[in-house]
């Protein structure tokens, strides 16, 4: 039979390719980049630009239709593509234009090319696939009383979308969700140019992100929705999205936002992204959530039962502080988390503090009689255990909170409160939509500080026990007496 169409012909040679490279390729199996608390998540060979998702949202039973497509540069040339993603069925995948084989392999999705991808060549990869928000215990889409919401944090991004999940590959990020008329949607970063598309029973929505972020900071929130607008410190546009028959009675707390913004930038220098607010969800998760200009918040917590203002302000002031360390400055590695969770304990204990709750020096007196036991549990707060298998939040002890922010305290108490806060803005500064790690903070500090802290720092970072606090030869726990 001769062939005629020359698209016909296209296809059936790449397909032809396809099958000739998989039968001299050896079996796919899941990589990673090394890292030592997720040592298969992330991918080695190439550079996440930009990811564009596209979800088709219908209720909280069925699967959401989605179209992945990442732009990236090839740091070497490969034959195979790794991605990370675990949870949805994969229709097709191409790869720069061209269909590709895949598979499954342990929690990566392994995409096999026609040909090889040279080195730092453009990647551009397109993968048809399912998004199913059932039986999310361990992470990613989170069902709400009406609609849906996201949870990555650490390793559960890839349980949404196709990715390389790791926050030392950062990337920009359009979200373009469709969903039932009635329904609000609402992303990381800012409105596309053009309104809201409705077309019949649903509704396109679409927002893109103006900084990169890390996977695990995605957000998507999906329900009958109020978002409310307003305006923060120097014009900073601000962006609460809350249930909508809730909005009158959370309004106190949604007016907190600017107050606690203008607190922070006095500490640590302007506010780094494009927006800011806060997504309060009728869900139930245990925790909240820093993603990145829309933190994620249990309801529950401004319910009234049980919580002091003071607390939740406290909290707010937590999610609001990893803006600017762990969204903007973000871990070069998992073992760097107590970069992240231990300033944005530091500056909500600072908060309580001014306002008269809890002193730091309580707080920090405590966290130290405590210290020697998490470090126990937990591990030394630069060098964390590894989470047991299948808990998704395992990993966020004690030590890498308080027994972070310990360390903190010990280094304003060693080198004084005016070179301390130059390290602060200056890591804040200096490593805004980076990544950043335990080596770069020591060397930065001992920059400040004018002689190498690494003596210091290093038996806080990953000594088995605490050692003595600077300016407390008072204090001491059952470790120490």
């Amino acid at each position: 039979m001769q062939l005629t169409s020359p698209r016909l012909r296209a296809a059936l040679l790449a397909a032809a390719s396809l099958t000739l490279v998989a039968a001299v390729l050896p079996p796919p199996k899941a990589l990673g980049i090394g890292d030592r608390l997720f040592p298969e998540l992330g991918n080695p060979g190439y550079d996440v630009l930009s990811y564009d998702l596209s979800f088709t949202y219908k209720d909280n039973r069925t699967p959401l239709d989605a179209v992945t497509v990442i732009n990236a540069r090839t740091l070497h040339a490969l034959e195979r593509i790794n991605l990370d993603f675990s949870r949805g069925t994969v229709a097709s995948a191409e790869v720069n234009g061209v269909p590709a084989q895949f598979e499954s392999a342990g929690e990566d999705l392994v995409l096999t090319p026609a040909r090889p991808v040279g080195e730092n060549s453009a990647l551009r990869i397109t993968v048809r696939h399912t998004s199913d928000p059932r039986g999310a215990a361990d992470g990613g889409w989170v069902p709400t009383e009406d609609g849906l919401a996201m949870a990555n944090q650490a390793d559960a991004a890839h349980r949404v979308f196709p990715c390389n999940d790791h926050p030392a590959d950062k990337a920009l990020f359009t979200f373009r969700v469709t969903a039932p008329a009635g329904l609000t949607v609402v992303a990381n970063g800012v409105p596309a140019a053009l309104p809201a598309l409705r077309t019949g029973r649903t509704t396109a929505w679409t927002y893109r992100t103006l900084h990169p972020m890390a996977t695990e900071l995605a957000q998507v929130s999906i329900g009958r929705s109020a978002v409310v607008h307003g305006t923060g410190p120097h014009g900073l546009p601000l962006r609460d999205v809350v249930p909508a028959a809730d909005r009158q009675r959370l309004d106190p707390w949604l007016k907190k936002t600017a107050g606690h913004i203008a607190w922070m930038e006095e500490r640590v220098g302007p506010y780094p992204f494009e927006n800011y607010g806060v997504l309060i969800a009728r869900a139930t998760t245990g925790f909240e959530l820093e993603t990145q200009t829309l933190s994620l918040f249990e309801h529950s917590l401004f319910s009234g039962e049980g919580y002091p203002e003071w607390y939740v302000e406290s909290v707010m002031v937590h999610e609001l502080a990893h803006q600017w360390f762990g969204d903007s400055v973000s871990p070069r590695t998992w073992s760097d988390l107590w970069l992240n969770e231990g300033h944005a304990t530091w500056y909500e204990a600072l908060y309580a503090d001014g306002l008269g709750k809890y002193s730091l020096e309580r707080r920090m007196r405590e966290a130290y009689q405590r210290s020697d036991q998490w470090r126990a549990a937990g591990g030394p707060p630069a060098a964390p255990k590894a989470a047991a298998p299948g808990e998704k939040i395992g990993l966020f002890r004690p030590v890498v909170y308080d027994g972070s922010a310990l360390i903190l305290y010990a280094l304003r108490q060693e080198i004084g409160t005016e070179a301390f806060d130059r390290v602060e803005r200056r890591w804040v500064t200096e490593h805004k939509d980076a990544v950043a790690g335990t080596e770069d903070f020591v060397r930065l500090a001992s920059q400040e500080a004018g002689r190498d802290l690494r003596a210091f720092l290093e038996p806080w970072l990953y000594g088995k026990t605490t050692p003595a606090m600077p300016g407390h030869p008072e204090w001491g726990g059952p470790a120490k007496a």
